[in-house]
């Protein structure tokens, strides 16, 4: 007898069915993990927004720490201690992100004409710097006795040396008429420099000016500096310019050129104050207002060219500044 091959038939459609319905599953179960990754970590257009900052110190997921130090507020450095107890001050090595020392580095502080430094990064990624800039009055209208340039209005100059006479000699009017150039008024800088301030995680940052001179609601912290000048180093032109000891600016007023002589802010450029032995100073950038104290952040390296980055905030003085910043770029011999 002969058996019905009815019940062979169903068998191997429900194996079939059962494969296909596994093989569904599995597609369901990977685009649902796709999407839900992909909402997470394969969106890089907001590079840094993993940050977060709490209990004294940023922490980091994914993408934002792999080319950056992440530090504690506070890290000791045996055998250097800060001269005033309000400084903020840092010591990074930059290629392997280490910390050799952090103090309060994540608390409020002005940091005067260390705003410059962001001033010059949008400068140098928006700006051409053949463009002819045309001095206006408005870029004159500063507070009494801060430092600015002694051009004119009217007075005609590129955009390359206006970003030369603001990094090298600190002047405001030069900051002034960035702004304005890059971005058609101050105001619209501004909030340049701060959308470019949080995609670089300063989230410790508030700008209002282009200059540094002081409003209570422009401050920074001296981690922010760090990303700041860290952000900067990638920029040929900085570096260039950070190194002058002084500069030169021609101007173009009316059918003469006028000539203006600068020694650079930076008491180290210049030879007035001494870099500890064994380590080479690129350069870098000053800031002082009453209400900030004296400010440096610099980039430097050792002998065997590992590059740091430095910053010491809100000392009473510049004796004291320079005092602090030198013992603590002699730290570097000791890394």
């Amino acid at each position: 007898m002969i058996m019905p091959e009815e019940p062979k038939k169903k068998s191997i459609w429900n194996r079939l069915m059962a494969i296909m319905l596994l093989i569904v599953g599995v597609l369901i179960v990977l685009v649902l993990y796709i999407s839900y990754f992909k909402d997470r970590t394969l969106d890089f257009s907001f590079k840094y927004s993993p940050v977060n900052y709490t209990a004294g110190a940023y922490t980091t997921k994914d993408t934002f720490a792999s080319d950056l130090v992440v530090s504690n507020n506070y890290v000791d450095l045996e055998g250097f201690e800060l001269t005033g107890p309000a400084e903020r001050a840092l010591l990074f090595e930059t290629d392997s992100n280490s910390v050799l020392f952090a103090h309060g580095i994540y608390e409020k502080a002005y940091p005067a004409s260390l705003t410059k430094i962001m001033t010059a990064i949008l400068a140098i990624e928006c700006g051409d710097m053949e463009d002819v800039v045309t001095m206006e009055a408005a870029d004159f209208m500063l507070e009494e006795g801060s430092q600015n340039s002694n051009m004119v209005a009217g007075d005609q100059v590129t955009l390359k040396q206006l970003l030369e006479v603001m990094l090298v000699y600190s002047a405001n009017d030069a900051s002034n008429a960035i702004a304005r150039h890059i971005a058609g008024s101050t105001d619209a800088f501004v909030d340049m420099m701060n959308e470019k301030a949080h995609s670089l995680g300063m989230l410790g940052t508030n700008f209002v000016n282009a200059h540094g001179l002081h409003d209570d609601d422009h401050y920074t912290c001296a981690y922010d500096v760090y990303l700041m000048l860290n952000e900067a180093m990638n920029l040929p032109l900085f570096n260039e310019i950070i190194r002058m000891s002084s500069y030169t600016l021609d101007v173009t007023r009316g059918d003469t050129v006028v000539s203006y002589y600068y020694d650079s802010t930076d008491e180290f450029l210049t030879g007035l104050q001494s870099v500890p032995e064994g380590v080479i100073l690129w350069g870098g950038k000053t800031g002082t207002t009453p209400e900030a104290g004296a400010n440096i952040a610099l980039i430097a390296q050792d002998e065997d060219g590992i590059p740091y980055i430095s910053v010491v905030m809100n000392a009473d003085k510049k004796t004291i500044l320079y005092e602090d910043m030198s013992a603590l770029l002699a730290c570097i011999n000791e890394a």
